[in-house]
């Protein structure tokens, strides 16, 4: 247990990341329940339901869990539910965090904010950000900055002691959490590695192309746009990203297949080529054509389990190498 995980009320010092729409109330409960942090994603719901699902985390665990709101978009209203339910943790990232801080500390609230460089976490950490996440380049989904973790996670640790750093980006497994321990992080930011948690809300074509993949196969890039323009992100390649790199990757709307409906759903949505949403459960259509987000870490995935189980797994193996 580190200082931070004392902090945040939890027993290990592994974190679920908010992987958008493939979090569950169950995955985020089951990550609490085993002793991690879950992370409720909420951007893109609205007050009513994010409080919804605040309440049912709460209905399935008593233990301390966070929400993440992405900043490049009005979150106003959701952050006054969230700090109206009494949210011990306030997650952001993508955009100046001040606002946020100001609210969340006199509301009794940790506030966790993501960068990509150390001059975004010192700027974080000046705006009253209680602890810094450091995300490398190999993450999976929209990516801030372009350092490896390696290098990022000790460089922003120094830049901003004594404040804490979680450490994000290629961690899968508890190797990769003790190695960010030992570069001066107190907890893993875990993302793919949840993609295949049982409870995770992802479909099961999304799933194994993750178990699949290998490293290389998670491609930096900004071809999965719609819903949120200009904000690079890390992917598998399929065949909608290899029709557009082959295209010498035009800007929309001269895109190989714009704007081409690819999946939908039993209740009539439906999902066209290029859009941010990723294969969820009930969808059908030409699943592998949609975004596939996940790090560079998804080469060491290769099952299903229980979220629980993987949290138990990181943290067990990280202790046994780190001798505690």
């Amino acid at each position: 247990m580190t200082p931070l995980c004392r902090q945040l009320g939890i027993e290990v010092p592994v974190v679920q990341a908010p992987i958008g729409s493939a979090v569950t109330t169950d995955l985020v409960a089951a990550v609490a329940e085993a002793g991690g942090l879950g992370t409720l994603a909420l951007t893109w719901v609205t007050a009513e339901e994010a409080v919804r699902r605040i309440r049912e985390v709460r209905r399935l665990t008593p233990r301390p869990f966070a929400v993440n709101l992405v900043l490049d978009f009005p979150v106003g209203e959701l952050l006054d539910a969230c700090l109206a339910e009494s949210v011990p943790i306030i997650s952001t990232f993508w955009g100046d965090p001040s606002a946020v801080a100001a609210r969340a500390r006199p509301a009794g609230a940790v506030h966790l904010h993501t960068v990509g460089s150390v001059d975004e976490a010192e700027r974080a950490v000046a705006a009253g950000v209680d602890v810094i996440v450091a995300q490398g380049c190999e993450a999976g989904g929209h990516v801030r900055g372009e350092t490896a973790t390696m290098a990022l996670v000790p460089a922003v640790v120094d830049a901003v002691h004594p404040v804490p750093v979680i450490a994000a980006g290629g961690i899968a497994d508890g190797r990769g959490l003790a190695a960010v321990l030992a570069l001066g992080a107190q907890a893993g930011w875990v993302g793919t590695r949840f993609l295949t948690a049982c409870e995770a809300a992802t479909h099961e074509v999304y799933r194994q192309a993750v178990i699949r993949a290998a490293p290389q196969d998670a491609v930096r890039t900004r071809c999965f746009d719609g819903g949120w323009p200009d904000a690079p992100h890390r992917a598998l390649r399929n065949s909608t990203l290899s029709a557009w790199e082959a295209a010498n990757r035009p800007a929309a709307p001269n895109r190989p297949g714009e704007g081409a409906v690819v999946a939908g759903s039993a209740d009539g949505r439906t999902w066209s080529r290029y859009e941010d949403m990723v294969p969820m459960p009930g969808m059908s259509g030409d699943l592998e054509a949609l975004a596939l987000y996940a790090g560079q870490s998804a080469g060491l995935l290769h099952d299903v389990v229980p979220a629980g189980r993987i949290v138990a797994d990181i943290a067990a193996r990280a202790a046994a190498l780190r001798g505690a």
